[in-house]
């Protein structure tokens, strides 16, 4: 069985295969399955940045219950948000800058640092996201769970990252790998495989980013409660920096259930998001 976790922090270097020592805390969320049945693989050197014992899965049984997650600053140096009053996240490995709504409107933006993955049966990570954010923690209401990040139905009903950093494939497969990856992880894997349909890649250009974008549709097969989404929506991003190096930015979000994100709602955010330069 496989599962999905809060690392904190990532390794800062690329080619590094050990976690930075000062990770003590971490958190297992949920036994969410993953696997290859959608036939994709995402372009994500971030996955062999976290494979040292520290994130095995049978070190930690439960939620840690002196686990947290660290803070980011609303706005980071450097740059304001695009949108008054809402918080920016700045991804300085993948070169990406994005806002989300202010913490009243139930948004969290997480340390840029902070790590959130779905591992195999042996807990090694298969895919990672960093500089994330997430919306409505503790998901449900009437099942909530703050530490379960990533679990449909009881974590966010929305979460955002950003991933990748290898050279396999073209921006238009890996956009398509890391919509339908994530679709695939958050909502059910290998235990409940959720169907998935993943559209064609559309270029996106805007933000000083000149890529591609792809939607995955997700159809949730496995519904304990009706707090677990009966779908769920996930929108990618993918650029690439003057060294080859392809770069993700990915949203998904409950959908069918109370307080989902609408559509205009998740545009709105993706409107925000804009390349670091590299």
């Amino acid at each position: 069985m496989s599962h999905s976790k809060i690392i904190e922090p990532i390794a800062q270097h690329p080619q590094s295969t050990r976690i930075s020592s000062r990770r003590t805390k971490k958190t297992l969320i949920a036994a969410i399955g993953i696997g290859m049945a959608v036939a994709l693989s995402g372009c994500n050197d971030d996955t062999g940045e976290a494979t040292d014992k520290d994130t095995s899965a049978a070190e930690s049984k439960g939620p840690s219950a002196g686990s947290s997650q660290s803070a980011a600053p609303s706005s980071p140096s450097g740059d304001q948000p695009s949108v008054a009053g809402w918080q920016t996240q700045t991804a300085q490995k993948h070169h990406f800058r994005y806002d989300v709504p202010a913490k009243a409107k139930k948004w969290k933006v997480l340390g840029e640092d902070t790590a959130l993955s779905y591992t195999d049966e042996n807990g090694q990570p298969i895919v990672v996201m960093t500089a994330a954010a997430s919306y409505r923690e503790g998901g449900c209401s009437s099942s909530p769970n703050p530490k379960a990040i990533g679990e449909a139905g009881k974590g966010q009903l929305a979460t955002v990252g950003t991933t990748g950093g290898g050279k396999d494939g073209t921006l238009q497969e890996n956009a398509r790998n890391w919509a339908g990856n994530w679709g695939f992880a958050a909502y059910g894997g290998a235990d409940h495989k959720p169907k998935i349909k993943v559209g064609e890649a559309k270029p996106w250009k805007q933000g000083g980013i000149d890529g591609y974008t792809a939607t995955a549709q997700v159809t949730v097969t496995n519904r304990p409660s009706s707090c677990v989404p009966p779908k769920a929506i996930v929108h990618s991003i993918a650029q690439k920096l003057p060294d080859g190096t392809m770069h993700g930015w990915v949203i998904y979000a409950d959908q069918g259930v109370p307080n989902a994100l609408t559509a205009a709602e998740i545009e709105k955010v993706m409107g925000t998001v804009r390349s670091t330069g590299s």
